[in-house]
């Protein structure tokens, strides 16, 4: 299992044909990325299964690729996992831009840095959005999409504005753990596994003992109700294989009111249900979830 990080934030105009002469060969097929304003060098996680056809794995809001590991592993029997932390978001760098387009200019360029001219990009709610307008924007790099619980459609807030109260509301200055955390989260978020999932969002700095968040807090609070919209624009369509895994008891996808919106994006889209999952499918009911994926591709 390795770990790669690229720390410095780039500016780059056409993300698609950037990186070394022999990605470049490799790309040679493969049309430019055009996006205006700062593409960051994404941190990623590599979960195994190297030689086998690439799977890339985008994290939900306020996660990383570090939950991903378990499935990840499990997926590795069939894939090279390699889990991305988007930007403001675990290892991968700060910016004070947080939008759908630069976020997908991010993984576009972190694949041909790394010389992968097409894969398959599996996202998970945020990640999921990210995964669907990279897909539709840009087919010719995707060889299948698998979405996990979202849909192609605005969201209100979800609860996530108290998530967000919580974690703005700590102070650091005074903090002795992640556990005090979780008791001082309680008076905003009622779930306990909610609590612990915010908590990771915590570092502890080696040198002054005091902490500090992992995420961009700041950005990502002040973009919160435009990332609970629709990341896909009126006509936005990919024709190529694609899997929606949905949590039977998450509150995210309707299956009867949302499949005429994902069928209209995603006219190939299977849709499986996995019963007892909520929004963590993959964690909440890992074996089924890593079934239904690998099943998913005949």
């Amino acid at each position: 299992m390795g770990f790669c990080r690229n720390a410095c934030t780039q500016i780059v105009i056409c993300a698609g044909l950037s990186g070394a002469p022999e990605n470049l060969r490799a790309l040679n097929s493969v049309s430019a990325v055009c996006f205006l304003g700062p593409v960051v060098n994404l941190y990623h996680r590599d979960l195994g299964g190297s030689g086998k056809p690439p799977l890339i794995v985008l994290h939900g809001l306020l996660g990383s690729s570090r939950n991903w590991q378990s499935t990840g592993a499990d997926l590795a029997a069939r894939y090279h996992v390699l889990a991305l932390d988007l930007r403001n978001h675990g290892r991968s760098p700060h910016s004070d831009e947080m939008t759908f387009d630069a976020m997908a200019a991010d993984v576009l360029g972190w694949m041909t840095s790394q010389g992968i001219a097409r894969a398959t990009l599996m996202g998970h709610s945020l990640g999921g959005k990210v995964a669907m307008l990279i897909a539709c924007r840009h087919p010719e790099r995707i060889e299948r999409l698998v979405v996990v619980d979202v849909a192609p459609k605005d969201y209100d807030l979800m609860g996530h504005q108290n998530d967000f109260a919580a974690l703005n509301e700590l102070d650091l200055r005074t903090l002795q753990s992640r556990g005090e955390a979780e008791l001082r989260f309680e008076a905003r978020v009622s779930s306990l596994g909610m609590r612990k999932f915010l908590a990771t969002n915590l570092e502890r700095d080696l040198q002054t003992g005091t902490w500090r968040w992992i995420v961009n807090l700041p950005v990502l609070t002040a973009t919160l109700p435009m990332l609970a919209k629709n990341a896909l624009a009126p006509g936005d369509k990919f024709s190529a294989p694609t899997l929606f895994v949905v949590g039977g008891k998450s509150r995210y996808v309707d299956v009867a009111a949302d499949r005429v919106c994902i069928e209209a994006a995603f006219p190939s889209a299977r849709i499986a249900i996995i019963a007892d999952a909520r929004h963590n499918p993959h964690m909440d009911s890992r074996v089924e979830f890593v079934r239904a994926v690998l099943e998913g591709e005949s």
